[in-house]
């Protein structure tokens, strides 16, 4: 089952895949020792890399870091790799410090790759510029990987966006002249990378191009629920009186 898994990974036939994964799991349901079923988190883990469902990718690799014995497929640096690679987009910040920044298995390897430990305290030590110089690096590399290289613009893009979400969580307005020279990035390019992300809805926030001021507006739960509750009330409305006309005819 995990030769066919590893062939159909070798091809990306999503088919193979799929049929196989959820043999391995009826028959480890039946009965399978602790070593295959940590096997087949990684085989999961990698599929749902190359098919960018991150989360259940970083919760998978997290599961199986202790025990990574699937040799067949990389080494363990390169897991490490892939998992703090995909845990940085993937958890928030507190989950990032729990899982990746105070695993001992993690930080014991880190040593070996300091380009991806620079990549991680960066981001999580608020060194936005040296960040981005270490993400310019991080997309070249997955450029070339074969199951991240589809996913490699997507990637950028979201870590872009919560770099600039972290910076702007801790102010209610801010220059964008800090934020340019925090990310060394010129003023136009970092006016023309908030104007794209706010429009898309990704970032909350408004730039006072007259003032050259970037203000915060974060989003109000409670008045979104309460938008919610009424679209959904006036849904339900149209549809009762469809009915009635429809009942009464």
């Amino acid at each position: 089952v995990f030769l066919n898994i590893r062939i159909g990974l070798f091809f990306m036939d999503h088919e193979i895949i799929k049929t196989n994964i959820d043999k391995a799991k009826e028959m480890l349901e039946e009965g399978g020792d602790w070593d295959r079923r940590n096997r087949l988190k990684v085989y999961e883990g990698l599929y749902a890399m190359s098919v960018r469902d991150l989360k259940k990718c970083a919760n998978l690799f997290l599961d199986a870091i202790s025990t990574f014995t699937s040799y067949e497929l990389m080494d363990y640096v390169t897991f490490v790799q892939y998992t703090v690679h995909i845990s940085i987009l993937a958890l928030d910040r507190s989950d990032l410090h729990k899982k990746v920044i105070k695993g001992s298995e993690i930080l014991e390897v880190l040593h070996q790759i300091p380009q991806v430990n620079q990549y991680l305290f960066s981001l999580y030590n608020t060194q936005y510029a040296e960040f981005f110089q270490c993400l310019g690096k991080v997309e070249q590399e997955l450029k070339e990987d074969r199951y991240m290289a589809p996913h490699y613009a997507f990637y950028v893009r979201e870590m872009k966006i919560k770099a600039y979400a972290q910076l702007l969580e801790s102010y209610r307005s801010l220059t964008l002249k800090y934020m340019a020279e925090s990310f060394g990035v010129t003023e136009d390019y970092m006016d023309s990378e908030l104007c794209r992300f706010i429009a898309n809805g990704r970032l909350h926030a408004k730039i006072d191009k007259v003032g050259g001021i970037v203000i915060t507006n974060r989003p109000d739960s409670k008045n979104a629920q309460y938008q919610t509750c009424i679209k959904q009330g006036d849904l339900l409305l149209n549809r009762v009186q469809k009915l009635s006309r429809v009942i009464n005819i």
